[in-house]
């Protein structure tokens, strides 16, 4: 029955092209004709295959590969011009082509047996090679771009030099698929007009658009193309360019549902334009401002004004959009069920698409390089620096969005996506869903909302969703502060909170209960700023000084916040308390320059809960006033105490080792003498032991004696924490509290002996001294502390000793409760929250930022940028660790799973 069919198929059925593929890579005709064969004219037809040979981005990036890419460059740089002119060429040919897009073909098996059927006829696939041409510009850029490093000679000659031509009705026939819209156009014509002028050229001759301009024209009339990027239904008599907003949403009602071609689409038309946009990453941060990049300042200052607005909410609806779940679809349904994404592995086309969506408008909203710097305005405090229509459209239109129901649209969107990213990480089942894999550009894109759009952000802190979008930010930043290659993230989070720590709406929303389920790792008793205040203790008391960098940050935020604290919880009370120790032991105030404003600004919290909610948050006044010894210590700070008090502790280190040590060895002999029977032995050994744990604990209350407690437990219960220990203040101390005047000598005693030890205590060549120690130490604001305690402390001691221990703690609590110290404190002070300013620095580390999770979300699966010399951050490969749970699955799925299936699918 089956004689008469061949034994093997041959090319020319079509089924299978991967010998015409691997003959690309070995044939002289193939790639290695790019590299050895000087200038190949345009007309070869040499260049067809790059159009016709490629099916997926997988083959033009697996059988292109930078380094040939970057030979060709450098033994035969005019055949990579060559390619880049044929390659937009037939771009832009097809686009105007009314064969162009191919008919649409769905996913199932008999459409995929027409397009192998068709694959062999003679029938065009006008899709196939616009698809081709951008894939292979996207191998191609990248490369260009690395080699090129700061200098741009090459792209100025092939990609944005202007040509003068004959003004032929030939020209103005073909000119229109390139013309920028009038308003743009008019200052390129002046450009050209007064250029002829003082030439005295001869009217005949005319500029046209570079291969640069008609190319990002291009994509954008990709990007709203019917039948390839947008349904084919809503394109108007020929005209299949239509600038129709993609999704409903932010100014559209309509909505053409969702379509896996036309995404998919979309996300290679996008990688495109962030290949282009990704000229950054090649320039040193030191450079970024004084040499932008040509690709990014054409994107945010040339496009017409119609497009900015139609790309803008097109990337902005879609991705809002992408957290509803109103579409009931195979895969919607599916991506629900436990351990789904581990089993069936691949991309899926809207995630992606969300994703590139994100990526983009964080990189159009981020770009201030050159002339596309916001305008500065004002001096001093009143600075104000905004962007124009003529420096950076994007950034322009997204401040001026103002509507209340494009704004619910935004924050809704916003924070259901934060929230099923905290659902996915807490989930009963550990890993059984998913994270979000765009979470680091959703945080950015809402910082840049409240950063770019001041109507924005006072609808935020007015909505009932101001304390939720602060509890979402916090949780994921106590997701991820144990993780290092997320640290930067964290320090945007740190800047976010202290954005909106500035303005007193935020404020007054602190009082309020948090509403949103908290993981029970990280639920704390008490209204949202309880669980801010805990959150912050934990990112700075849990990371092992890995997040130093963002403890300003931080701190800041609860500055800001504390006029508007009330009825802080015993461990919130407590968790401040523990912050002021950690940041007045010497050991850390003497290791950095930088670390006493970490103490001025505690003290400012306390000073502002003093000034406008004193008797609402008796837990941290009592809190305050049992450690008022660390607050008089303060007062006469030196360098010679506070190295006295560092000595002590590494002594009584030292001690504690050696005794459990000895205690150690010990023990083994003696166990070696009860196993043979020695009952002498056993008491002897429980009388060492009791004389040692004795011994330790001199010496260990030695050590703490005028030291401040860093973590001193924190879950005692009300009844035991209303109790004022015997540690009295001098009554020397008293007075110069009341007469508003503290003891602020820094003694400055002999430090004989003691300088030896300033060199290992500061960090990257800090060595502290007295007289930085006396300027800091002379203006910390403790006398507003200080006249507290000198009031309070005495007539507690005397309603304590006048009671007995279980009514202490309600007598206690009622007396602050009702406290007033009007007549004592001075007048209250002004407001002044300190704000988010943005610097060069800090633009920089954005940029860096945003491009470098771009960079890694690249890697998989196609590596954009890989084997590329990244110059704008630095890049730190490691070795993926397999996940065994994965491994696991692969097991009891069986068959699903073979080897071979494996490693196709690895990146």
């Amino acid at each position: 029955m089956f004689s008469k069919l061949p034994q093997q198929f041959t090319a020319p059925f079509g089924l299978f092209t991967d010998e015409t593929k691997l003959a690309f890579r070995s044939k002289p005709d193939g790639i290695s004709k790019l590299i050895s064969t000087r200038h190949i004219t345009e007309s070869d037809a040499y260049w067809d295959q790059y159009f016709t040979l490629f099916d997926t981005p997988s083959d033009v990036f697996s059988l292109i590969s930078p380094h040939d890419i970057r030979r060709a460059y450098l033994d035969a740089p005019e055949n990579i011009a060559t390619l880049i002119r044929v390659v937009t060429s037939r771009l832009f040919n097809l686009v105007s082509d009314h064969t162009f897009p191919s008919p649409q073909t769905g996913a199932s098996v008999t459409s995929y047996a027409s397009s192998l059927i068709k694959s062999v006829s003679t029938e065009r696939n006008t899709t196939k090679e616009v698809l081709n041409c951008v894939r292979v510009l996207q191998r191609v850029m990248p490369v260009i771009f690395e080699v090129e490093g700061e200098s741009n000679a090459f792209e100025l000659e092939v990609l944005w030099k202007r040509a003068e031509v004959a003004h032929d009705d030939d020209l103005r026939a073909e000119e229109p698929q390139f013309v920028i819209e009038d308003d743009d156009n008019q200052s390129e014509h002046g450009e050209g007009t007064s250029s002829q002028s003082a030439e005295s050229k001869p009217k005949a001759r005319k500029t046209i658009p570079s291969l640069g301009e008609k190319l990002f024209s291009c994509i954008n009339d990709l990007l709203f193309c019917c039948g390839f990027t947008l349904p084919a239904k809503i394109q108007i008599d020929h005209y299949k360019i239509n600038y129709v907003i993609w999704e409903k949403g932010v100014g559209s009602t309509l909505d053409p549902g969702p379509n896996a071609q036309y995404d998919s689409n979309k996300i290679e038309v996008l990688r495109l334009l962030l290949v282009f946009l990704s000229r950054q990453i090649y320039v040193s941060p030191t450079s970024l401002f004084s040499k932008p990049s040509f690709y990014t300042l054409h994107m945010v200052r040339k496009t017409p004004r119609r497009d900015v607005l139609t790309l803008l909410c097109s990337l902005l609806n879609t991705i809002i959009n992408s957290s509803a779940t109103t579409n009931l679809t195979i895969a919607s349904v599916a991506g629900k069920v436990p351990y789904n994404h581990l089993v069936f592995k691949g991309e899926d086309p809207r995630t992606a698409l969300v994703g590139m969506c994100l990526q983009v408008l964080c990189v159009l909203s981020d770009f201030q390089s050159g002339p596309a710097r916001d305008v500065v305005s004002g001096q001093g405090e009143n600075v104000t620096s905004v962007p124009t229509a003529q420096t950076n459209a994007f950034r322009y239109f997204l401040a001026k969005l103002h509507r209340t129901q494009d704004f619910s649209f935004i924050l809704d969107g916003l924070t259901n996506i934060l929230n099923q990213q905290l659902v996915a990480a807490n989930n009963i089942f550990p890993g059984s869903k998913k994270s979000i894999p765009y979470m680091t550009e959703t945080i950015i894109f809402f910082w840049k909302m409240i950063e770019l759009n001041k109507k924005f952000r006072t609808y935020v802190l007015d909505s009932e969703k101001a304390v939720d979008i602060l509890v979402y930010l916090l949780c994921y930043g106590l997701e991820i502060k144990d993780k290092p290659q997320q640290h930067g993230l964290c320090r945007a989070l740190s800047y976010i909170i202290q954005t909106l720590s500035a303005e007193p709406a935020f404020g007054s929303k602190l009082s309020s209960q948090v509403k949103i389920p908290i993981p029970s790792k990280w639920t704390t008793p008490g209204n949202a700023a309880d669980f801010m205040i805990t959150s912050v203790y934990s990112m700075v008391a849990t990371t092992s000084g890995a997040l130093t960098s963002l403890y300003p940050a931080f701190i800041i935020a609860l500055s800001n916040v504390a006029p508007y604290f009330k009825n802080l919880s015993v461990i919130a009370s407590n968790r401040l308390i523990q912050l002021f120790n950690s940041f007045a032991n010497p050991r850390f105030l003497l290791s950095d320059e930088s670390h006493p404003r970490l103490l001025f600004f505690m003290l400012e919290i306390f000073n502002s809960v003093i000034f406008h909610h004193l008797a609402d948050n008796p837990n941290l006044l009592y809190a305050i006033i049992t450690s008022h010894r660390t607050f008089q210590e303060l007062g006469t700070f030196s360098l010679a105490r506070g190295l006295r008090e560092i000595r002590r502790i590494e002594l009584a280190k030292e001690e504690q080792a050696r005794q459990a040590e000895h205690e150690k060895r010990l023990n083994s002999k003696q166990d070696t003498d009860v196993e043979a029977g020695d009952p002498q032995a056993e008491k002897a050994r429980l009388l060492q032991n009791e004389c040692e744990a004795a011994t330790a604990r001199s010496v260990v209350e030695s050590s703490r004696e005028g030291t401040p407690e860093v973590d001193n437990g924190l879950d005692a219960d009300l009844s035991s924490r209303f109790t004022i220990s015997d540690n009295s203040l001098p009554p020397s101390s008293f007075e110069k509290a009341r007469g508003k005047m503290r003891a602020r000598s820094s003694e400055s005693l002999d430090t004989g002996g003691m300088e030896r030890f300033t060199v290992g205590v500061g960090r990257n060549g800090f060595a502290p001294t007295q007289e930085w120690v006396t300027s800091w130490q002379q203006g910390l604001p403790l006398d507003t502390v200080m006249l507290v305690i000198s009031e309070l402390f005495p007539k507690m001691q005397s309603l304590q000793a006048g009671r007995q221990k279980a009514s202490t703690a309600g007598a206690t609590s009622d007396f602050l409760r009702n406290v007033t110290l009007v007549d004592v404190l001075p007048p209250v002070p002004p407001l002044h929250p300190r704000k988010f300013l943005w610097s060069d620095a800090s633009i920089v580390w954005l940029t860096s930022l945003i491009w470098g999770e771009i960079y890694v979300h690249g890697m998989s699966p196609l590596g954009i940028w890989n084997s590329t010399n990244v110059r704008l951050f630095f890049v730190k490969h490691t070795q993926s660790q397999s996940r065994q749970l994965t491994e696991t699955m692969s097991n009891v799925v069986g068959g699903l799973f073979s080897p071979s299936r494996q490693r196709s699918e690895q990146p």
